[in-house]
């Protein structure tokens, strides 16, 4: 009771935002290089036996990977209600299409070898391709639409009124975002597969990781250029919120002017997000090229943070900006639960959450090792 006093609101609330980002980035990060994997399967892969290696560098992690993307979810439902029913219901659509990826992998992994045929197993592998390549482009096409803000508005009960379309989040901006996302993605499983895999299978993995990790760079730097100069404005208040006011966003006034880069002039210290982005990357890319297996991944996992924390640093405070209703646009300070709730699950949180991670890096720890051509054949049954 004494440090549910002591931990203000406001506080609560900043710390609800980072635990979200990490959240966030776990995700990509872990279960970011499997679907990267999943990607480049039919690419790294010339037999049936090859592109076995390859779904078995990440066959015994990619469940486990998914929980950051469950955890995800759970907290932008309890701790910032106001952002899923927004988002969860105006996405619904393009949610839909990612979680139907999302379920078209775990069946590919499980159904390409029940049936001895070249085709059956060709079918699911491309199966698996698209149950990697839609969620990333899916994500970073939503990254785009959120920095440019989603039609929405809320009444006056703050009920969420949304007045977009499925094809109208496909616009170019949102789609370089979707391809720089699809970039970043393809680099971390090359990065992987150069770590786990061994023979050819790796060998492709590189280059193709490599190129990819380049792509990142320009695309990246194009995304950059377009929010300084390609007429997406930024927001900002006229009437702030009270940070550790009510989580109603129609008590403060918004206003779309400028560019969200004034950011980086507000608080020049945020420029550190961005430069890990590009400094990962490039990174990545000699290191694929020279073969430093784990600093390469080490640099693929950097930059896959640094691109992630630059969306969240440039947009702060604002959440989910409104393009039809600014002053209907959700922040850190008025689209967050109770005071209460946000206590609570902050004490589960700091319990669960060291579990999560002791747990996830025993399991790394253990199955740690190179995986080939002759492992796969000598443990035919117990593999995929």
């Amino acid at each position: 009771m004494i440090l549910y006093e002591l931990i203000d609101y406001e506080v609560l609330r900043l710390i609800w935002w980072v635990l979200l980002g990490v959240l966030l980035i776990g995700f990509a990060v872990t279960d970011g290089f499997d679907l990267g994997v999943a990607t480049l399967l039919p690419f790294v892969g010339r037999s049936n036996l090859e592109r076995r290696v390859a779904i078995n560098t990440v066959g015994p992690v990619w469940e486990g990977n998914q929980v950051w993307f469950i955890l995800g979810g759970g907290a932008i439902f309890a701790a910032w209600p106001p952002l899923y029913a927004v988002s969860f219901s105006g996405f619904y659509l393009a949610m839909f299409v990612v979680l139907a990826a999302l379920i078209l992998r775990p069946v590919a992994f499980k159904y390409r070898s029940k049936r001895d045929s070249a085709a059956w197993r060709t079918g699911w592998d491309w199966a698996l391709f698209i149950g990697g390549a839609v969620p990333p482009v899916i994500f970073g096409v939503a990254i785009g639409n959120v920095l440019q803000g989603a039609p929405f508005r809320l009444t006056d009960d703050l009920l969420p009124i949304y007045e977009g379309s499925f094809f109208a989040l496909l616009d170019p901006f949102s789609l370089l975002c979707g391809l720089t996302s699809l970039a970043m993605i393809v680099m971390h499983g090359g990065a992987w597969l150069g770590l786990k895999a061994d023979g050819i299978v790796a060998v492709r993995g590189r280059r193709y990781g490599m190129w990819a990790a380049l792509a990142v760079i320009v695309l990246f730097a194009l995304a950059g250029v377009w929010l300084a100069i390609g007429g997406i404005e930024g927001y900002s208040f006229i009437s702030p919120p009270a940070p550790d006011g009510p989580s109603n966003p129609l008590f403060s006034e918004v206003v779309r002017q400028g560019s969200w880069l004034v950011a980086y002039a507000d608080r020049p210290w945020i420029i550190i997000a961005p430069a890990l982005g590009f400094l990962g990357a490039a990174g990545a890319a000699i290191g694929l090229a020279t073969r430093w297996e784990i600093t390469t991944f080490l640099a693929s996992k950097l930059s896959v943070v640094g691109i992630i924390s630059t969306v969240g640093l440039t947009m702060f405070p604002f959440i989910l900006p409104s393009s039809i209703d600014p002053n209907s646009s959700l922040t850190v300070w008025d689209a967050s639960s109770s005071h209460q709730t946000l206590f609570i699950m902050l004490v589960v949180t700091v319990l669960f959450l060291p579990m999560i991670l002791a747990y996830t890096a025993w399991v790394y720890k253990v199955l740690w090792g190179k995986v080939d051509e002759a492992s796969v054949t000598a443990e035919s049954d117990s593999v995929y």
